[in-house]
């Protein structure tokens, strides 16, 4: 999948948080890794030096369902963007982008 094309030259000090949760989120399915919001936040904060809360990265995470998001990242149109697991013996979940194709 390349880059989509509103984040194309884009300078790092002008990603948003869903920005930072898309590339977050893609990377690790191109691995075939599922994610949760504490290693999510532990990545963008490595990245970035930015900070979010479990609620702010779950908000962004809804938004990926979101037209304008599906839109700006070249997610499919239709159905569901992003995998969602209970965790084994946890309370949490982990997440999964589904990229077009899939």
């Amino acid at each position: 999948m390349e880059l989509p094309k509103s984040l194309q030259g884009k300078p790092k000090s002008k990603l948003t948080l869903d920005d930072c949760v898309f590339f977050t989120l893609r990377n690790a399915s191109r691995n075939n890794k599922w994610l949760t919001f504490w290693s999510i936040q532990k990545i963008i904060k490595e990245q970035t030096g930015k900070f979010y809360g479990e609620p702010t990265i779950s908000a962004s995470i809804r938004n990926m369902r979101k037209e304008h998001c599906r839109e700006a990242y070249d997610l499919p149109r239709f159905g569901e963007v992003i995998k969602k697991k209970k965790m084994f013996n946890s309370k949490g979940y982990e997440y999964k982008l589904i990229l077009k194709g899939e």
